[in-house]
């Protein structure tokens, strides 16, 4: 599963992948849902908290060329937080996994229905997430080459002394 909360709405979004979970992977999800919102409730800075996992480390080649091209495609400047090891329990989706996990808890998960049925029937704050199952497999371990990540570093604006943790993407403004 991947998902996506949007803490002051109380909104979340699970997917479900029959394979890896991955950069390319979280990255269509985010473009999925941005075209669920209209252009003018569209934010002109997304901020991004993450746990710093593998596939969406700021050191990830392939999860930062895909923002990267997000950010210039829809003209946003994107933001970067992520939690330091062991400290999860700050980060908001956490919670909406905790509400999850308690919701099937002792549930056999013996098939794709009754593990999206699960997690349809749960509710964050009252609200019910957006569930849904992606069929499209994606390639794992997809990285740039070091020139072309160092050439891609030129786009990032990495905090001092926090440069893994706090990163700022900004757009390449389109000219016309």
């Amino acid at each position: 599963p991947f998902g996506i909360l949007l803490p002051k709405q109380a909104k979340s979004y699970l997917w479900f992948a029959q394979g890896k979970v991955t950069a390319d992977f979280m990255v269509d999800r985010l473009e999925e849902l941005w075209k669920t919102f209209a252009p003018e409730g569209r934010p002109h800075t997304l901020v991004i908290n993450a746990d710093n996992g593998p596939e969406n480390s700021s050191r990830r080649t392939q999860w930062m060329k895909r923002l990267t091209e997000f950010s210039d495609t829809h003209q946003i400047r994107i933001r970067l937080a992520y939690y330091p090891p062991y400290h999860s329990k700050y980060n908001p989706v956490e919670r909406l996994w905790g509400v999850l996990e308690n919701h099937w808890r002792g549930e056999l998960l013996d098939s794709v229905e009754k593990t999206l049925g699960l997690a349809r029937s749960m509710a964050y704050k009252g609200i019910h997430p957006v569930v849904r199952k992606v069929k499209k497999s994606y390639k794992a371990g997809v990285s740039l080459s070091k020139l072309a990540m160092r050439e891609l570093e030129k786009r990032f604006d990495r905090k001092p002394d926090l440069e893994s943790w706090f990163v700022t993407i900004n757009p390449i403004t389109k000219l016309g």
